[in-house]
């Protein structure tokens, strides 16, 4: 797990069955002191977070294909819960 801060979301006019209904964040990777840590990174997300929201992100790809239903999906990031300000 990772904490990430959301910069803003995306949308896709053609994307993989397996995302279908899912909202997809871009989320920017945090480090221990809350600054941003890397790229910024598109994560699907079920929990509604809104703009400028710190989250958890992870990569677990067992942990991903179990949220969308399926092992045949290209996603690899996911938000697993909201953190408290």
């Amino acid at each position: 797990m990772q904490l990430a801060q959301v910069v803003g979301h995306t949308t896709a006019t053609v994307k993989h069955p397996s995302l279908n209904g899912w909202k997809l964040l871009v989320v920017q990777p945090l480090d221990a002191k809350q600054k941003a840590d890397g790229n910024p990174l598109i994560a699907i997300d079920q929990l509604g977070c809104g703009l400028h929201s710190t989250v958890m992100i992870t990569s677990d790809g067992a942990s991903v294909r179990e949220m969308v239903g399926t092992n045949q999906t290209p996603i690899r990031w996911a938000v697993l819960g909201l953190v408290d300000n």
